[in-house]
């Protein structure tokens, strides 16, 4: 436990100007905007926040943000200078005490650390790249989400905890290295595929799974794709999304200019999800998927449509019987209910045969009335 200190507050982010201003030496500074929260990143400001109070001869900082995870910047920290982060809640009640209180004091605790269900987990990280797609609206990405948030990763021979796509990485390149090594006549998209439609979009207690933004809020297939990696369930997908080598060089040709219709080919690259950027009207996309499970087995078509839209599945139940083909054709219709110049709105398909396997993928589509318009009021 540190000793008691005086505090002081900030109300427009801890600037130069104010430090310099206010004689901070010995103190412990709250940092506290919530003005700029909607323009603020903390893991950039908060970097510059410990840089500016440690020169300023500050004794420790409590640091306001929107609910994020910030953990990696506090190494910036310098001399054993204690940082704090809190939400804005919690620092409204931190600046109404120095406010009505007429020798206020701070005391800093050690740190606590908590594992297992007590902790808000998986979440989308707020650095996270975020979908759609500028170049290939028709193609959903994100595809998967991976842990990459404060992850102990060795560094010259130490460890040191990181965050980032170089954290997530190597968790989804394990993953695809298990099942490959599992099922090694898999193709990378059988891979892929099984990977994406077994992820979890739920936490462990079956509440959806949330994403770090301003504010914090339910993750969408825009934020996490399929959802969140899961390698058990990956192992045995019972379905999978195949494409052929040379569907992606047709792609390729589309990008380039070297061929026609492409976006109509964009919409039925058999990929394990679905994104139509522009529906007018009505659109009907196929998919083919094969399995990879026991003979005999039948599927069941659960539909969870986009706001506003339609959507339906044809056929609504598919069998693999025994001496039949492995992979089938299916076809998805979506037709819009509202005519409107509007935003993504997100759903799911699922392939359950009731028992152990659901394969599922994510649905977004966005009704135009215009094109080259964006919203229209």
């Amino acid at each position: 436990m540190r000793e008691g200190s005086d505090i002081t507050h900030s109300i427009d982010n801890c600037t130069e100007e104010w430090l310099a201003s206010s004689n901070v030496t010995g103190k412990i500074v709250l940092c506290y905007a919530p003005r700029e929260a909607p323009s603020m990143l903390p893991r950039v400001e908060l970097p510059r926040t410990i840089n500016r109070t440690v020169s300023a001869g500050a004794k420790g900082l409590i640091f306001a943000q929107y609910n994020m995870n910030s953990l990696d910047s506090l190494t910036a920290c310098k001399a054993g200078m204690p940082c704090v982060l809190v939400d804005y809640e919690i620092a409204q009640k931190i600046a109404s005490y120095w406010e009505n209180t007429e020798n206020p004091i701070v005391k800093v605790s050690p740190t606590m650390t908590v594992v297992g269900d007590g902790v808000l987990s998986p979440r989308v990280a707020s650095f996270s790249s975020r979908g759609p797609s500028p170049l290939y609206p028709g193609i959903l990405k994100p595809d998967i989400t991976a842990p990459g948030v404060s992850i102990l990763a060795a560094v010259r021979g130490s460890y040191v905890l990181f965050s980032g796509t170089s954290m997530a990485c190597p968790h989804v390149s394990a993953v695809t290295a298990l099942l490959k090594s599992i099922h090694p006549d898999w193709s990378p998209a059988m891979i892929k595929s099984a990977i994406v439609t077994t992820a979890s979009v739920s936490d462990g207690f079956g509440a959806p799974i949330e994403a770090e933004t301003v504010p914090r809020k339910v993750a969408d297939p825009f934020d996490f794709g399929g959802g969140h990696i899961d390698p058990d369930r990956a192992s045995d997908p019972g379905l999978v999304y195949n494409v052929d080598a040379r569907e992606y060089n047709k792609f390729f040709n589309c990008a380039i200019g070297l061929l026609h219709g492409c976006e109509s080919y964009q919409l039925n690259l058999n990929l394990p999800s679905i994104a139509i950027p522009d529906l007018k009207d009505h659109v009907t996309v196929q998919r083919t998927i094969t399995n990879v499970g026991a003979v005999g087995t039948t599927y069941h078509a659960v539909l969870e449509a986009p706001a506003g839209v339609v959507m339906s599945v044809e056929p609504s139940m598919i069998t693999f019987a025994k001496g039949s083909s492995t992979s089938m054709t299916f076809r998805v219709s979506f037709t819009t209910r509202r005519r409107v110049q509007g935003g993504f709105t997100f759903g799911s398909l699922t392939w359950s045969d009731g028992n152990t396997h659901s394969v599922r993928i994510p649905v977004a589509v966005r009704t135009v009335i215009q094109d080259f318009v964006a919203d229209t009021s």
